[in-house]
């Protein structure tokens, strides 16, 4: 079997993709510190515990793996820790890539599949974001992964790195068949938060901001299945394989959903009131965040089947409900 190594593969994005690689053929290699992720949630390959911080512990994973790719899932992601301490995901995030991408070069790994986000893209209301959006971050957690993508495609053109950048909007949902979903501490994502508070594991959901200039006055997102995010990636990784050439992807669904229409959906998915208690807004937060995935779609032949708001909240819903993860 071809291996790849997942870094952040014990993740929450990351473990979903294992898991899709694996259904693929492949034999995902999951590399992570376990910082924010679970020795539990890696089910189809093996775990190197490293650091891409600790260059000499992704020389040996890849030496010792010998992958026909990397997909680089792990990083700082808080939104609102990025605007407290951007210097943090400017040394993490940016200084982690660059040493995996040194050690790509020196072992000879010619592939690379890059988790990107639309926080790249800043605020811009009211527009349909595609490939050719101008990117504009407001905060340190989109600049850094702007200077990815830009980095990714500076080593592709002196190194020849095949490389595939997925844009991607907010994830959500768990596994179809109730083996992996998501597990943050702490947990940031709406979502998960909405139902911990649907069972009373918190007192409340916080709803940060209500005079945005949307429909409802509450942040507009566009949200994708987890499990349809991963099959892109397995999808981006056969393009490199075929050897049809570098590509830059958004992966969302073309709809929006405000936080209130979250709320609502809850509601009749669990049957459940949500309480809801109002905040302040949150820095670093942009209005509204709406996906064109049609190259996805077009190119990949990426067909989205799980990402209706009913099935990532039930898919959610009946993670919520197991035990979850243990180490």
């Amino acid at each position: 079997m071809e291996k790849v190594l997942v870094t952040g593969g014990a993740g929450y994005i990351g473990a979903h993709a294992c898991k899709a690689l694996a259904g693929a053929g492949f034999l995902p290699v999951a590399f992570d510190n376990l910082s924010t992720g679970w020795s539990g949630a890696v089910q189809w390959g093996p775990l190197v515990k490293g650091d891409l911080m600790d260059r000499a512990s992704i020389d040996a994973a890849l030496h010792e793996h010998r992958p026909v790719a990397v997909m680089h899932f792990a990083a700082l992601s808080l939104v609102g820790e990025a605007t407290r301490d951007p210097a943090r995901y400017w040394r993490v995030n940016v200084g982690g890539a660059l040493n995996l991408l040194e050690a790509c070069v020196a072992a000879g790994v010619g592939r690379f599949v890059l988790s990107s986000t639309c926080a790249t893209y800043g605020d811009q209301d009211g527009v349909l974001l595609t490939e050719d959006t101008p990117q504009r971050p407001i905060n340190a957690y989109g600049g850094s992964k702007l200077a990815i993508e830009r980095m990714v495609a500076d080593f592709g053109a002196a190194f020849g790195i095949a490389h595939v950048i997925f844009r991607y909007f907010n994830v959500a949902g768990a596994d179809p068949d109730g083996e992996i979903g998501e597990q943050h501490l702490p947990e940031t994502h709406l979502i998960p938060l909405m139902l911990d508070a649907v069972v009373g594991k918190r007192p409340a959901l916080t709803v940060f901001g209500t005079d945005y200039p949307t429909p409802d006055g509450t942040c507009v997102r566009d949200y994708v299945h987890v499990t349809d995010l991963a099959k892109a990636h397995v999808l981006g990784l056969k393009r490199l394989l075929d050897g049809k050439g570098n590509g830059v992807f958004c992966l969302g669904t073309g709809r929006g959903f405000s936080v209130r229409e979250v709320i609502e959906a809850s509601r009749m998915v669990t049957n459940r009131e949500v309480p809801v208690v109002i905040g302040d807004r949150r820095a670093g937060d942009a209005a509204a965040l709406v996906s064109s995935s049609t190259r996805a779609m077009t190119d990949l032949g990426w067909d989205p089947q799980h990402s209706t708001l009913r099935q990532m909240i039930g898919d959610a819903w009946a993670w919520a409900q197991k035990p979850g993860f243990d180490g």
